[in-house]
């Protein structure tokens, strides 16, 4: 280091900042456990999407590996066939790689250590650590006991190594049915941890792998397999949520009945939302049920999802790195989380005009066929994102909510003798209001003060409102989708009177309007495509859409609600 550097300081360099997790690394690089390294891995079971919680774990993982200087590995662990698809992998390579996490050329399975991993299980049978036991499932349950009572040993506990190793053979090779036998670790069947009393290590599934095909009848435990893999990776923290903390026994015993190399496992609490489900099984019930329309609904909480509504992956970080990790759970209100996504765009997403409600304005003293240019700015918080051109003529579309025939005392829009100001336009004032034979408002009639051209008086009067519009002759029609929250019940996950988590389902979750104009600079734009919608909120391009029609979905409005607890706080 050469004169008058500093030593790198890993809070200075990562938004993670210091924790207790920090705190650990940093008390084994002093003492020189793992001889300093920090090599973290994200091992997700490829049993369905990511969601926001494991975004948190992506970007603690790899967060704390950039930290330090060290590596990230992705690992699947791929040990359940019967739940595991190839369309998963490859839709968590992409989220991952989305939200920035790079593990180079470390893209691992489990399934790759199936070998290793049976080695190792009879190596635990030749030292009387493990033993197959041929009680069924219920049996099994029954004789573990419970949380106030022990557990009692299996029949078959006893077998000699040379029945365990004659039987386990006989098991990899098909033989037997499944859920006629296990292995099982012969622990302590008293253990106060439940965990600890002769786990099941491996099964019978005569199912086919996604990767290995038809090689295994017998396939591991996550418990048995997750550690051993951590590892064989040289894995130095394996950072896991809470629930496996009482699993952390099991993981150390493995390992040191095998006198193998021993990761640490940490533990940290996992993220819960306000008005969200994280639990996997119950988003496979959405998406197979039909409540949601797959995967990347953008109502869904999963990363797929996120993306398609049109969040990014700086505003995860943020609101990841924001909420910290913590040893306690606690619920996080989805407000903050749109705080980032609204923070994020407000920087980065470039301004138009749409319509989605729209009311038809005639300038009746201006030029009929007339077209003029003019110039907005694209993004009044970035200079350089510059300026487009958008069309005026004498037909109009402004919001009906913009317009009352009979306003109240502080209603400052359009109203009959109001004069306004349209953005980037002219001022108008309304002279007129058509109406169909219901009476409902189809038209209004107004005229335009040319000395106002850009939004300004030569005269210095002011106006007390600005409205947004677009060209009835230029604008593009599209389709725009209003998501908001999946439910309607704070916390989903807890419902009475024989209710589950589906009867809070918000029926408002999604309207869908056909018949919305936008100005026809957004035309072509590629999906994910992300724009504030002047007044309205920010949007952004779905992949529905054609050249023939735009389809765009709401990310979140404009008022941040988070923000302002905030302020008042």
């Amino acid at each position: 280091m050469a004169s008058g550097e500093s030593t790198p300081n890993p809070e200075e360099e990562s938004g993670l900042g210091r924790n207790f997790i920090t705190q650990i690394i940093d008390e084994h690089n002093a003492s020189g456990r793992f001889d300093g390294r920090v090599h973290t891995r994200f091992p997700p079971e490829p049993n369905g999407y990511l969601h926001i919680g494991h975004a948190k774990s992506i970007n603690l993982n790899f967060g704390l590996a950039e930290q330090y200087g060290g590596k990230f590995n992705l690992r699947f662990d791929d040990t359940n066939p019967t739940k595991e698809k190839q369309e998963y992998i490859e839709a968590i390579i992409e989220d991952v790689r989305w939200l920035g996490a790079d593990w180079e050329d470390r893209l691992f399975y489990a399934s790759d250590y199936f070998g290793q991993l049976y080695e190792w299980a009879v190596r635990l049978i030749k030292q009387g650590d493990a033993y197959v036991d041929h009680l069924n499932a219920d049996e099994i349950r029954e004789y573990r006991g419970t949380l106030t009572e022990p557990g009692k040993d299996s029949p078959y506990r006893d077998r000699s190594v040379e029945e365990n190793l004659d039987l386990f053979e006989r098991m990899k090779a098909g033989e037997f049915d499944e859920g006629e036998c296990v292995l099982r670790a012969a622990i302590d069947m008293a253990s106060p941890n439940i965990n600890m009393r002769d786990p099941v290590l491996y099964r019978i599934l005569h199912e086919a792998h996604p990767r290995t095909g038809t090689e295994w009848h017998i396939y591991p435990m996550y418990d048995w397999a997750h550690g051993q893999s951590d590892s064989i990776e040289e894995v130095t923290h394996s950072l896991c949520t809470l629930e496996f903390e009482a699993h952390r026994p099991l993981y150390e015993w493995c390992l040191e009945k095998l006198g193998i190399y021993q990761p640490q496992q940490i533990e940290f609490a996992r993220l819960a939302l306000t008005y969200t489900i994280l639990s996997k099984r119950k988003l496979i019930q959405l998406v197979e049920e039909g409540h949601v329309s797959g995967w990347d609904d953008p109502r869904m909480p999963t990363i797929s999802g996120l993306r398609r509504r049109g969040y990014t992956p700086e505003a995860i970080r943020a609101f990841t790195d924001q909420i910290g990790v913590a040893k306690a759970n606690s619920m996080i209100e989805i407000e903050q989380l749109e705080h980032f996504i609204r923070q994020d765009l407000n920087y980065s997403a470039n301004r138009v005009m749409s319509v989605l409600n729209p009311l038809k304005v005639v300038i009746e003293n201006y030029p009929e066929g007339q077209v003029e240019q003019l110039e907005a700015v694209n993004n009044p918080e970035d200079e350089s994102a510059g300026t487009r051109m958008v069309p005026f003529s004498r037909e109009l579309y402004i919001e009906q909510d913009d317009f009352m025939e009979d306003p109240p005392k502080k209603f400052y829009r359009l109203a009959p003798g109001r004069e306004v100001r349209l953005r980037y336009g002219y001022f108008i004032t309304c002279t007129d209001v058509i109406k169909d034979a219901d009476g409902n408002i189809v038209e209004l009639r107004c005229t335009y003060d040319p000395e106002t051209r850009g939004g300004h008086a030569p005269d210095g009067r002011r106006v007390k409102a600005t409205l947004h519009w677009v060209s009835v002759e230029k604008a593009l029609q599209a389709e725009v989708r209003l998501y908001d929250r999946l439910f309607s019940q704070e916390d989903p996950s807890k419902v009475a009177n024989g209710q589950t988590f589906i009867d809070v389902l918000n029926p408002d979750s999604l309207q869908v309007i056909e018949r919305a104009y936008v100005e026809p600079s957004v035309q072509g734009a590629e999906a994910g495509t992300r724009y504030q919608f002047e007044r309205l909120g920010y949007f952004c391009v779905d992949p529905d859409s054609t050249d023939e029609k735009m389809v765009f979905n709401r990310t979140v409005g404009l008022r941040d609600t988070w923000a302002k607890i905030q302020k008042q706080k």
